[in-house]
């Protein structure tokens, strides 16, 4: 019989996809992760819980217990504090030093989840790793292909874009096929204590937090000039390039005439914050941008150039991309029709109808046969 770990959050995702395993009568055993430690990680500015007598990730544990107990299943619980703070966390503030937007939900799938967790369940003589993640894949003889889920409002295949192909191998995603509601249904149904609990938000394994303050932990804050890109006029001050990002309107405390105002760019060695006006600007367009670090995760990669998707950011819509591979896992995406605030940083992920083909890093962004990073530094009014 095939043996599963099935990772409980304590939330209700994963607590029916262990149910859902349960029933098809397969040997399921939990594990909870404990992936951040606020007190040794210096957690405290933008930290609600700062002052809680039972942190969240306890409190976490302690609802996975319930399901656990209450589905009749053992618990494990495993430690990856160190393990997140050395590839995930360190890695999402190298790249805010540098005035980029990491996304750490996409960096703790890569190295906790499916790499770490996954280790660990090998070495337990697991044959397969599960989570709630609302996704699908479909294992062949030979071949495991990652697929957008059947909810696709919940769909989560953008985050997983980074995981091994040989991780995918030895993974299953109960929740795949159904949609939110009829979770939470057979949650309420079984009377698991977490029925109603709301879904986490926030920094993975991290939680809730005021993101600027939360930054100021680790990355000081140092004011400067919030200018307009184009009349170089000095609109206004910023708190620090790096707890802004590209496309930005919010919170930029500058509205008035001649607004609304959009970030279109971080010059991180002046420490101006720039800003254009106008939610059509073209200095917020791109037609071309770089993807490095690519994990391609169909069966093949194109000889030459491939017509797919791209989300450039979660819950994006899918974008008409014309794809070419320039080296093993470079790759350059040109879309003529033009898209809003592609931002270095982030990850570009490439769809091919439902399947996920990988995703990478975007690097540079092209408008008209100019990167942002000259035209702004080439741009006299």
């Amino acid at each position: 019989m095939m043996k599963i770990l099935v990772g409980l959050s304590g939330g209700v995702d994963s607590a029916v996809a262990a149910y859902l395993l349960k029933q098809q009568g397969l040997d399921v055993t939990c594990a909870f992760m404990r992936n951040w430690d606020s007190m040794a990680n210096n957690d405290f500015l933008g930290n609600p819980n700062a002052d809680d007598d039972v942190c969240p990730q306890e409190k976490d544990w302690m609802d996975a217990k319930s399901v656990a107990d209450s589905l009749g299943l053992e618990l494990l619980r495993v430690d990856f504090v160190k393990e997140y703070w050395d590839n995930v966390f360190s890695n999402f503030l190298q790249e805010y030093k540098k005035g980029r937007t990491p996304n750490p939900d996409i960096l703790c799938n890569k190295y906790i989840k499916f790499s770490s967790f996954l280790d660990f369940a090998r070495r337990r003589g697991f044959d397969t790793l599960a989570t709630g993640h609302y996704a699908r894949v479909r294992h062949e003889a030979d071949f495991s292909g990652l697929y957008k889920a059947h909810d696709l409002n919940k769909d989560q295949s953008y985050f997983l874009c980074q995981v091994a192909s040989d991780a995918l191998r030895h993974t299953l995603f109960p929740l795949g096929e159904i949609e939110k509601p009829e979770v939470r249904r057979i949650a309420k149904e079984l009377r698991l204590s977490i029925a109603e609990k709301k879904d986490s938000t926030g920094i993975c394994f991290i939680g809730e937090r005021n993101f600027r303050e939360f930054l100021k932990n680790y990355l000081p804050a140092k004011s400067g000039k919030i200018v307009d890109v184009i009349s170089r006029r000095v609109l206004g001050d910023h708190e620090g390039v790096l707890y802004y990002t590209i496309g930005q309107r919010k919170g930029l405390g500058i509205g008035g005439e001649g607004g609304p105002w959009f970030v279109v760019g971080k010059d991180v060695v002046h420490n101006e914050l720039l800003v254009a006006s106008g939610e059509s600007n073209d200095w917020l367009l791109s037609d071309t941008c770089l993807v490095s670090g690519v994990n391609w995760l169909a069966r093949t990669k194109p000889q030459g150039a491939l017509s797919c998707c791209a989300k450039f950011r979660y819950r994006q819509k899918d974008n008409p991309v014309t794809l070419e591979f320039l080296d093993e896992t470079t790759v350059r995406l040109t879309y003529p029709q033009q898209v809003a605030s592609v931002t270095p940083g982030q990850q570009a992920v490439f769809y091919l109808g439902e399947q996920c083909l990988g995703g990478g890093v975007i690097e540079e962004v092209w408008h008209r046969g100019q990167s942002l990073t000259d035209r702004i530094r080439s741009f006299e009014p």
